[in-house]
């Protein structure tokens, strides 16, 4: 079966959540919107009716949650919706939440918090670590209740990779030689992660040359992004699960020492008691190529072994292999796709302050991009087939290719390798992080504030 929005969604709302342990309630509203989904047909008709003439669009919100878990009632909830917004929209979930997404000046009636805590806790008690009354007030969110939608697994349903075995390259005959791995070498520790297995587990938890790590994958998105743990201030690494919830189509991971929730995309906590910490994780330098480019130019590295702990088809091309296939999106998310196609591949960087994204068909006529990011002039170097892109700092210098380098504008042969390029006198130029990921979530997150190369 191909994965589209409409039949993901559908299989999703057949799970109808069961009452939770709420005390009576006294709050007219949230009795309504209950209704949908706990009450007989009579009392739910009379609830609606009450909703129509109380004429505010701000039970929205919640009916959007009722109307994914009460297919029974969706129709009916629909002409709701239709009522209070005066759009017609139809009855398809998935548009209406795009609809929530263009009109952030509806702010949710008080009643969505507990509503919505009692549809997702009765899914998976544990969810309360991060749904907590105290955390979903409006004001002390980063971004909004009501476009937080759960991804159809339990807490840890995504089971993270924490220091898990490697083997050698020439141990690794389960790889085929056109498999994509993420490379890392970080103080001469190379390592690979098939993303084939990545694909089953979203997130490792590492120390890799002596620096912890976690990469977080989103496979929605397309991104693998590589943070340091380690923050200022605190004693421990942060450690990081998949939490079970998703953001415009985007994990929101977890740490498991404050059970904040935290955005995969910009490595900054976004609920729980982290939110005004003012954290942001460094990213690291990761890339994404095939296994026999990364074993031909790393034959020490060490790579991950299929012996996991977790019983997965890790072949290839198995994992998410229809929704890579396909043109749609799983989950809804905002996108403007009159410049590039929702999941189209960029090369993403936010440093410097900034942030820029290359299109990845951008390297099908040149395979070295002389470009900069707030003044700060970089050479990219692309393969779109082997979906790698790596960028470094270039100062004055302009890069051609040549035979497995870089030529500056002198004539001077210059040596790629995964922390610098090195120079014919020794100088080296220091690689910059970024990553690949699709369009639809870089548009999403930073497109009012990002640039985009042209060409």
């Amino acid at each position: 079966m191909s994965i589209t929005r409409r039949n993901f969604v559908g299989l999703l709302g057949a799970a109808t959540a069961m009452p939770g342990a709420l005390s009576a309630q006294t709050d007219p509203v949230l009795d309504a919107v209950r209704s949908t989904l706990y009450s007989s047909r009579t009392d739910f008709e009379k609830s609606m009716k009450f909703l129509v003439e109380r004429g505010s669009p701000d039970v929205v919100p919640a009916l959007l949650t009722a109307m994914r878990y009460g297919r029974r009632r969706s129709d009916d909830i629909t002409q709701v919706m239709r009522t209070l917004t005066g759009e017609d929209i139809g009855t398809d979930w998935f548009d209406w939440m795009i609809w929530q997404e263009k009109n952030p000046q509806v702010v949710p009636h008080p009643s969505l918090i507990p509503f919505k805590r009692e549809v997702l806790l009765g899914i998976d008690q544990n969810f309360d670590d991060f749904l907590r009354p105290e955390y979903l007030q409006r004001d002390k969110m980063k971004i909004r209740l009501e476009e937080i939608t759960w991804g159809g697994v339990q807490k840890d349903g995504i089971p993270s990779l924490d220091n898990p075995k490697l083997i050698s390259a020439s141990d690794a005959d389960y790889l085929k030689d056109g498999d994509l791995v993420f490379g890392v070498s970080i103080n001469g520790d190379e390592r690979a992660y098939p993303l084939r297995i990545m694909g089953w587990h979203e997130m490792f938890n590492e120390v890799i040359g002596g620096v912890p790590v976690a990469l977080a994958y989103c496979t929605l998105c397309g991104s693998g992004i590589l943070f340091e743990t380690q923050v200022e201030g605190r004693r421990k690494p942060f450690v990081f699960g998949s939490s079970g919830f998703l953001y415009r189509s985007n994990k929101l991971m977890f740490d498991r020492e404050t059970h904040s929730l935290w955005n995969q995309y910009t490595g900054k906590p976004v609920v729980g008691p982290l939110v005004d910490s003012g954290i942001e994780l460094k990213q690291r330098p990761v890339v994404i190529t095939t296994w026999q480019s990364w074993k031909a130019s790393h034959p020490k590295t060490q790579v991950l072994s299929l012996s996991t702990g977790h019983r997965r088809n890790y072949g290839s091309g198995v994992v998410y292999r229809d929704y890579f296939a396909s043109s749609e999106l799983m989950f809804p998310a905002l996108v403007d796709q009159s410049l590039h196609r929702q999941k189209d591949y960029v090369f993403a960087i936010r440093q410097f302050g900034a942030a820029r994204a290359w299109p990845l068909d951008a390297f099908s006529n040149t395979r070295v991009i002389n470009d900069a990011i707030a003044n700060r002039p970089l050479v990219l170097i692309g393969n779109p087939d082997k979906r790698a892109v790596r960028a470094y700092e270039r100062k004055s210098n302009r890069f051609t290719a040549s035979d497995g380098g870089l030529v500056d504008q002198k004539g001077g042969k210059w040596r790629l390798t995964e922390e610098a390029l090195v120079g014919p006198d020794g100088t080296e130029l220091p690689r910059v992080a970024g990553h690949i990921s699709y369009w639809f979530a870089w548009d999403n997150y930073l497109g009012d504030t990002a640039t985009v190369y042209r060409g």
